[in-house]
């Protein structure tokens, strides 16, 4: 089992946490995380509030993805999530750990080994299930440029 396989089973179910800006507050339906032949066991979407103004009328969303199974490989199906909430407008895309979210830290290198996907609307999702590259200094370039492209979001819709 992977690092990131383990660290998202840690409470004895498997959680794909995907957290997406700029696809409105309103979450999507169950039936959109129907994908990559998985249903999961349990769906939480949460519209997150006190955002700072720029991100709330972009829209913050949060879902939370569980299954019972824990030895399902659920990189693809993370992989089809991130593409999922990005396909419908303009929105930035990451999934990450549990406890990884706060405003103040969204995609900064702090928290860059704790995210293990992400998507900007236009480009192809990114997964990565390797803790090693998790830590390096590469994924913590790439993640900066996703926080460049929510940026870049956040000054258009000013």
């Amino acid at each position: 089992m992977s690092e990131v396989q383990e660290a998202i089973a840690w409470s004895g179910s498997a959680t794909v946490l995907v957290f997406v800006i700029g696809a409105g507050d309103t979450p999507l339906p169950r039936e959109a995380f129907h994908v990559a032949g998985l249903v999961p066991d349990d769906f939480l979407p949460f519209p997150l509030e006190s955002a700072p103004e720029p991100l709330e009328r972009l829209g913050v969303v949060s879902y939370d993805l569980t299954f019972e199974d824990t030895a399902l490989d659920l990189r693809d199906y993370t992989r089809a999530c991130l593409e999922r909430v990005c396909a419908d407008g303009p929105a930035v895309a990451w999934a990450a750990y549990e406890g990884s979210f706060h405003y103040d830290h969204i995609l900064t290198p702090d928290v860059a080994e704790q995210v293990y996907g992400y998507c900007v609307s236009g480009a192809g999702p990114v997964v990565e299930w390797d803790g090693d590259v998790l830590r390096g200094e590469d994924w913590k370039h790439r993640v900066a440029g996703v926080r460049a492209a929510l940026d870049r979001l956040v000054a258009g819709a000013a």
